[in-house]
């Protein structure tokens, strides 16, 4: 940071109680009063250097004391910076740098201390410094850039708040290989020592600083260059809105009026710096942002755009993308863990976008969110507090194209039902009507078959279609099987019985046959069992149906 001492004599202001006194062996003559702080100063050295004072002073006159009272509430950065002006008056060491240089420049232009008061006045002194030191540095020009925060109308006034981020933007256009100046820095596993190249982002740290409307006029000077490439304007949103709406969640700091209206001024304006490419911003940060105004209740165009956004990215997600923790103004006892119906518009809104699904990579994208969406549901369906409503809903936005598979559903609704053994027959009937039993995999239906939690009419139907594949070769292994005893049998050489010996060879030939047939009419009796099983479980199955038609 650039310092400016000016002046050779020693302080001698001193205070008592609310008095500043300039201690003297002449007595004051001079009394300023700036909020609750009076000043006991001397017109001599004042009025030299300060234009505004010689006229109060010629228009006051003096008291019965002697002494000429002025009232200088109204002067831009308070008493400080008039002390600083003061204090160059009487000569005195001051030391300016980018924190006090806006104040002090400011002051001294309200008291009138220019070239056409004195020669060498302060406020040639304020520009010569500010333009060789201030603007010539990148962290010093951001701090006199957020130091005129209070100030704002005088600075724009004076072109200081301009000069800055012209500074800025020119800096921050500069080529990383011809930064020269210091930058902060502290992303993780980046180490300044082991990396000689300057990172495209070095400067998004030192301009999250910034207030955002100060942010927000860098941010749109630089895009409407179009000289950075725009996923290096959304790293520096990204790292923003980390600085500065990071404890949004917390409602010890953030539930206050004042900052949930500051923070939502913070999101909008974030959302509207956005460039409009695809690749400008991640899916993880756009479903944050999505996430935060909800949170902060951020107006309806605000949401649609940021929606809109996210269902540009939904296929690149992952299923922590979409765990969107629930607005804390619902009920707790009511409340899922995670926002569902957030996911859902996003979910809606791509589908929107993605209507033509004659297009190859339209069904790709469709195919791919479906699954995501599936994995989704396995996760929340553990939330004790998620209804069957809810997850019906979710699970009937997709279109049955975006499931080539009913495996990952059907993990879900097993999951869901576990979590929730309070959950009622008819529920559950309604749940695995989402089913498909004809798009589950061999495993997933050997495993449904067994599964104690579906209702029964899900178990028959899975039945049902294991029925339907194997039937054609059941019975082709019956037809070989009954073709192969008759040829055995035909194979039988035909002799006439001569003898007794031979009449009983014939029969003990006979009797093995019959235990050879048998033998191999066991697979088929097998078989036969199996489907008397199935047969038993149809029968259950229309008695059920049959008893819920005479109860409604």
């Amino acid at each position: 940071m650039k310092f400016m001492k000016l002046g050779t004599r020693p302080d001698t202001f001193h205070t008592e109680q609310a008095t500043r006194t300039v201690i003297s062996d002449a007595p004051n003559d001079l009394v300023i009063k700036i909020n609750n702080i009076t000043y006991l100063i001397h017109k001599f050295p004042m009025l030299p250097k300060c234009g505004l004072l010689q006229r109060l002073c010629s228009n006051n006159g003096n008291g019965d004391d002697h002494k000429t009272r002025i009232e200088l509430h109204e002067i831009p950065g308070g008493e400080e910076a008039f002390e600083l002006c003061a204090k160059f008056c009487y000569g005195m060491t001051i030391n300016l740098s980018a924190h006090n240089l806006v104040s002090a420049f400011c002051a001294a232009n309200f008291l009138g201390m220019n070239e056409s008061t004195n020669e060498g006045n302060f406020i040639v002194k304020l520009e010569s410094f500010f333009l060789s030191c201030i603007l010539c540095g990148w962290k010093d020009s951001i701090l006199t850039l957020s130091s005129s925060l209070g100030l704002s109308e005088c600075s724009h006034n004076l072109g200081l708040t301009t000069k800055c981020i012209d500074s800025i933007i020119h800096k921050i256009l500069t080529p990383p290989s011809k930064v020269t100046w210091s930058y902060t820095y502290t992303r993780l596993g980046y180490n300044k020592k082991n990396h000689r190249l300057v990172p495209k982002d070095w400067w998004t740290e030192d301009i999250a600083d910034l207030n955002i409307d100060l942010f927000r006029c860098i941010i749109a000077a630089i895009s409407s260059t179009c000289i950075l490439p725009p996923p290096l304007i959304g790293e520096a949103l990204h790292v923003y809105t980390c600085r500065w709406l990071s404890d949004v969640r917390d409602t010890s700091t953030s539930k206050t009026e004042a900052n949930v209206e500051k923070n939502r001024l913070i999101l909008e304006t974030i959302i509207s710096l956005i460039p409009p490419d695809k690749e400008s911003v991640s899916v993880n940060f756009s479903l944050r942002l999505l996430s935060l105004a909800n949170i902060l209740g951020a107006s309806q165009v605000t949401k649609a755009e940021i929606i809109r956004r996210c269902s540009l990215l939904l296929e690149e997600a992952t299923v922590s993308d979409l765990l969107f923790p629930s607005k804390d103004e619902v009920d707790v006892d009511e409340q899922c863990l995670n926002d569902v119906d957030l996911v859902v518009s996003v979910l809606e809104s791509f589908l929107r976008r993605n209507s033509d699904v004659e297009n190859a990579e339209v069904l790709r994208s469709i195919t791919k969110v479906g699954k995501l969406i599936d994995c989704y549901l396995q996760v929340v369906a553990r939330d004790p507090k998620m209804g069957v409503a809810k997850m019906i809903h979710v699970a009937q936005t997709l279109p049955d194209l975006a499931r080539p598979s009913h495996d990952h559903i059907y993990k879900a609704i097993n999951i869901f039902l576990k979590e929730h053994p309070e959950v009622s027959k008819v529920e559950k009937k309604r749940l695995c009507r989402v089913l498909n039993c004809q798009k589950l995999s061999p495993e997933v239906r050997g495993h449904a078959v067994k599964n104690e939690r579906l209702p029964l009419r899900t178990v028959v139907q899975v039945l049902f279609f294991e029925q339907q594949i194997k039937g054609p070769k059941t019975s082709s292994r019956v037809a070989a099987t009954e073709e192969l005893q008759q040829d055995e049998i035909r194979s039988v050489p035909k002799q006439r019985p001569a003898s007794g010996d031979h009449e009983t060879k014939s029969r003990a030939d006979r009797q093995k046959l019959r235990r050879s047939e048998s033998t191999r009419s066991r697979p088929n009796e097998k078989e036969e069992q199996k489907m008397k099983r199935n047969e038993l479980l149809k029968q259950s199955r229309r008695k059920e149906v049959v008893n819920e038609g005479e109860r409604r």
